[in-house]
């Protein structure tokens, strides 16, 4: 036989045994091509071994030929994925249910892998590009006991550990990687990552096939989605949620208190490192903006927000961003004690499915920039918060997000909730309106052995990722939280004592001395509502404001103060203040009317709202301005 005959060898893999033919002289890399195309796969993510037990691995290598790994004509060699990945075929079939699904997911978000690089045209946030910086590699200091060298010298006792090392997580009681971690994990190989490209699974037809009629009238196995097996997703985008202090929450929470209705709020903040996971990220939370919406004992529903863009507006003008969302889940046990029940655990659910459904939605609202997904965006920060009872009847609150294979099922409707069971959701059936794939999990059956069920129903545990969610020890303040002071009445909230007015503004300022005004104007929920004021038009003119508030810069704050267009809202609010009563007066404002309230005279109309007032009323009956004032 010559040198350069091709010999024939056998490739045994979790999908079969393939023959593949190669010249002795080929590189090892040829060998792995050879492999990936007889395979018809679209992924790399995969090794060779001499062995089946994964001994005597035969690495990539441009510069190691076949015949240096000893191989020879008819030998059989062993392909075996790379941990947490799946072998994924670009003609894997699907259709009928069956126990073991050949088209399954990867175990986590759906992986596929294609040839390509990272993207660098992608505007990853800031604490992405930061921790791709960062080596990762958690330190360890030298063992007393166990090392036996100098302090300038390492041993595999005290040598840095990867950021995915499993010993080190399990010890630390770190349940997810970070999503960075997983990322070197997935570049650490051979390749370092070469191939490495994150997508969504697909659960809808693939548009724009010209092989077949419309669906229902047909279909390919090009543009069909295939089967999904949901799996437990290892990794998280967001590694904890910090509450930067402790009265965000009990704020948010007064509603609760006051009404005994539930409570829903979107999260503003930024994200972070988190040094207590290796490569992690947090969300740092400084403003909880609560929409419109209605309330009661038993459920919440959003109701469509105006401001909205002006929200979204104002929190980038003071560098913050929506993070996440929070809701409530409370039920008094004991007024007395201030404890409420526990009725969220493992007998019953964490997050409902049709909470799942909204963390999804939200989730799919707020994509996550990634360089590594061809576009541009994979999974998501955002986070859900639940304020809840715990198992000590104490308010507390759990966060979690929901994997990316949840993502995907209700991006593309195939997620729905049951109607008796709230822990439990339903994949859609196809229909002539939509094609749904098959959905499965897998559980153990009474004799411990792992089957695969169709997910109608599904158990949501297996769409849901634990994160972690608490104040700090040391408490941050962005925004002021003068305790001797009276907040400014949150936005949306339709009880006496609640509602934001030009009252309410009059009455909070008052509290606050002029040389203060720094610290009266830092509040989320203020700025909003002098921002969308209907006597003056501030929002044009709070752009310094918002800078000066962002950069902390107390100088430029009081400047602002001194503009023409706060000169007029100051003035305003001194004219509709109360005179100090004296004896014999009557109540200020307004002047006696005639027997039975009959006014007398003409009227006057008010020039902010234009109500039509008694000519005895000296402050306008409807917004309570004063009659002497002229809208600039």
């Amino acid at each position: 036989m010559s040198k350069d005959k091709a010999i024939l060898l056998r490739v045994q893999s979790p999908e079969g045994t393939r023959r593949i033919e190669i010249s002795p002289a080929a590189s090892a890399t040829r060998l792995y091509e050879t492999v990936h195309d007889a395979f018809d796969l679209n992924s790399y993510t995969f090794s060779l071994y001499k062995e089946k037990n994964k001994k005597n691995e035969i690495a990539s290598s441009k510069s190691s030929t076949i015949r240096s790994f000893g191989l020879r004509h008819g030998d059989m060699i062993y392909l075996c994925p790379v941990e947490g990945t799946s072998l994924i075929s670009n003609n894997t079939p699907s259709g009928e249910p069956v126990e073991e699904p050949v088209a399954s997911t990867s175990a986590s978000s759906g992986r596929t892998f294609i040839a390509s690089r990272a993207s660098s045209d992608v505007k990853e946030d800031d604490v992405d590009q930061l921790l791709y910086k960062t080596d990762g590699k958690v330190q360890r200091k030298r063992d007393d006991k166990l090392c036996r060298h100098n302090a300038n010298s390492a041993c595999v006792h005290c040598s840095p550990l990867e950021p995915y090392d499993e010993a080190y997580l399990k010890e630390h009681n770190i349940k997810h990687l970070s999503f960075h971690a997983y990322l070197r994990k997935l570049t650490s190989g051979v390749d370092r990552g070469k191939f490495l490209a994150l997508e969504d699974i697909r659960c809808r037809i693939k548009e724009g096939c010209k092989d077949h009629p419309p669906w229902p009238k047909g279909i390919c196995s090009k543009c069909q989605p295939n089967a999904i097996t949901l799996n437990q997703q290892p990794y998280r985008h967001i590694d904890n949620v910090t509450f930067e202090n402790k009265e965000l929450v009990e704020r948010f929470l007064n509603y609760w208190r006051v009404t005994g209705h539930q409570r829903i709020g979107f999260l503003y903040g930024n994200y972070e490192v988190h040094t207590d996971v290796p490569l992690g990220i947090k969300a740092n939370v400084v403003a909880i903006y609560e929409p419109p919406q209605e309330s009661s004992r038993d459920h919440i529903r959003v109701l469509p927000d105006d401001r909205e863009e002006l929200v979204e507006e104002i929190a980038q003008r003071l560098g913050l961003r929506r993070v996440g969302w929070i809701f409530t889940d409370l039920l008094a046990d004991d007024v007395q004690k201030g404890t409420v029940k526990h009725t969220r655990h493992g007998d019953s659910h964490f997050l409902s499915a049709q909470e799942c459904i909204m963390a999804g939605y939200f989730q799919n609202k707020h994509p996550n920039p990634c360089r590594y997904s061809q576009k541009g965006v994979f999974g998501s920060k955002f986070a859900t918060v639940c304020v809840t009872g715990d198992k000590d009847n104490q308010i507390h609150m759990e966060g979690y997000q929901v994997s990316n294979q949840c993502m995907a099922l209700v991006r593309d409707n195939c997620l729905l909730p049951t109607k008796d069971c709230s822990e439990l959701g339903y994949v859609r059936e196809s229909s002539d309106k939509q094609y749904v794939p098959d959905v499965y999990y897998k559980e153990k059956d009474s004799y411990g052995n792992e089957v695969s069920r169709l997910a109608r129903p599904l158990p949501v545990e297996y769409l849901l990722l634990d994160v972690p969610a608490s104040t700090p020890v040391t408490p941050h303040y962005t925004f002021n939280s003068d305790a001797s002071k009276q907040p400014f009445p949150v936005e949306n909230r339709f009880v006496d004592g609640h509602i934001q007015d030009f009252n309410a503004l009059s009455q909070y300022l008052s509290q606050f001395s002029s040389i203060d005004f720094y610290n009266a104007i830092r509040d989320f929920h203020l700025l909003i509502y002098i921002a969308n004021m209907d006597m003056l038009p501030m929002r044009e003119y709070l752009a310094p404001l918002l800078d000066a508030i962002r950069d902390q810069d107390r100088d430029k704050v009081v400047e602002w103060s001194t503009s023409e267009q706060w000169a007029t809202i100051e003035q305003l609010i001194a004219a509709s203040s109360p005179p100090p009563s004296r004896p014999g007066s009557v109540a200020s404002g307004s002047m006696p009317t005639s027997p039975g309230g009959a006014s007398s005279g003409p009227k006057w109309t008010c020039p902010f709202c234009t109500f039509l007032n008694d000519q005895n009323v000296q402050n306008c009956e409807m917004c309570n301005l004063p009659r002497s004032s002229r809208a600039h």
